[in-house]
């Protein structure tokens, strides 16, 4: 068998090989993300061919509760319902935000654990496990990056659980690349998903970010594993959303809510009140019901409304899109008989949560009305409905869903708004 030595480049944005280097990826259109990369190819001088099986669809048994739990409802309800043997759940976010800390949590709660960290010693996670209150005595630790080692002391201990911190910092021997590089990324890739099909151990890797907030690497990192969560989160605020944004075995776009607190991540049954928690009914305050994956919740959106004093006026969001806020405050400005030409506009999401969908029109428009005409909407009142560029009020998805959760809090629904008119008539 003959070794021959080729170089193809990977663009490491979408993951797609090309023979030659180019400035701009052929398939994705990014400038600069193609990478060389050197691979070996056995090229045997007589053909051979492996025994595959061949199963019939109908004959394949498959066990009602094969999923393994994790004990963390909101972790396992961002999975469908517990991990999947031999699947892998690539877990991403920025530094700091509590991916360690939810890895070491439910890897508390299943039985014999393997967790292996390169970036940490073993002393270092005992002293973040020994904060968390976790005194697993079947937690295995194992505080290095060679991947081939490891395997061997995996197979010794057959674990229900793996765990990688991070995918990129192990690394295979065999492979004449540094770890993080886009080579061993995917290689280590590979092996891990290969391993995990054949044993039948769930594999959880945690996985870095870019600046943009995608994961680092090569996009095929994607396209291997089963399940893409990410963990977001403001730095300064306690709040942490689990986002499901790929799932082979249940829906994608679940989210789970987590609270930061000094024992780890803490659960939140009913996130609606953390949002509203500290809420003041002031001019500039609006309630409204968004989507979350499949669950609703209740967000305030504060408004600030200011004369400019300058030629321009400024716009500003956090939470929501700009570019949104800017068209609202246009047909607001076209369909009452608010002129917003001279007045800035400061919009705040409550929570470090993202309200993206259509629905929190009405109330991002409520918001600002309110603080214009410096007059405070009643305390129970909640708006949600898409805006149009008429001034119209359409239907969202899911009413029902929405206005059930609006009743249980003890909110009503602002009815009889079919358009910016009635709602300036309204405030």
């Amino acid at each position: 068998m003959a070794k021959k030595n080729s170089t193809i480049f990977l663009c490491e944005s979408c993951g797609n090989e090309f023979s030659v280097w180019s400035g701009r990826c052929g398939a994705c259109g990014e400038w600069n993300t193609l990478k060389e990369l050197k691979i070996q190819n056995s090229i045997a001088k007589t053909a051979s061919h492996n025994h595959i099986q061949v199963d019939r669809l109908e004959e394949i048994k498959v066990e009602k509760n094969y999923r393994l739990k994790t004990a963390i409802s909101e972790f396992d309800r961002v999975l469908g319902g517990g991990l999947v043997p031999g699947s892998i759940v690539l877990l991403g976010g920025e530094p700091g935000i509590g991916k360690s800390t939810l890895l070491l949590q439910v890897a508390d709660q299943i039985k014999k654990t393997f967790y292996l960290s390169a970036e940490e010693s073993a002393s270092q996670i005992k002293v973040r496990a020994d904060r968390l209150k976790i005194s697993s005595k079947e937690m295995l630790l194992v505080a290095d990056g060679d991947l081939e080692s490891v395997i061997v002391e995996i197979e010794k201990n057959k674990p229900n659980l793996i765990i990688i911190d991070s995918i990129q910092t192990v690394f295979l021997n065999s492979l004449n690349a540094t770890p993080g590089s886009i080579a061993q990324v995917r290689e280590c890739g590979i092996f891990l998903q290969q391993f995990a099909k054949k044993s039948g151990i769930p594999i959880i890797l945690v996985g870095h970010v870019t600046k943009e907030g995608s994961l680092a690497g090569p996009r095929i990192l994607e396209h291997l594993v089963d399940v893409v969560l990410y963990m977001e989160g403001e730095r300064f605020n306690d709040a942490r959303i689990l986002r499901g944004v790929k799932n082979r075995f249940g829906a994608t776009n679940e989210v789970g809510i987590f609270a930061m607190a000094p024992e780890g991540l803490a659960e939140i049954k009913n996130p609606s009140e953390l949002f509203l928690a500290q809420r003041l009914v002031n001019p500039g305050s609006a309630v409204t019901v968004i989507l979350e994956g499949t669950r609703p919740l209740l967000i305030e959106i504060q408004a600030l409304v200011i004369p400019t004093h300058f030629g321009y006026p400024k716009r500003t969001s956090s939470g929501f899109d700009l570019n949104r806020l800017n068209l609202l405050a246009a047909v607001i400005s076209k369909k009452t008989k608010l002129d917003l030409a001279n007045f800035d506009i400061y919009l705040n999401v409550v929570g470090g949560i993202k309200a993206n969908e259509p629905a929190a029109d009405l109330a991002v428009c409520a918001a600002i009305i309110s603080s214009c005409k410096n007059k405070a909407i009643p305390q129970n009142l909640c708006f949600f409905g898409e805006v149009g560029l008429l001034g119209e009020v359409r239907k969202v998805p899911r009413q029902k869903d929405r206005e059930n959760e609006i009743k249980t809090l003890g909110f009503e629904v602002a009815e009889g708004i079919t358009n910016l008119y009635k709602l300036d008539e309204l405030l």
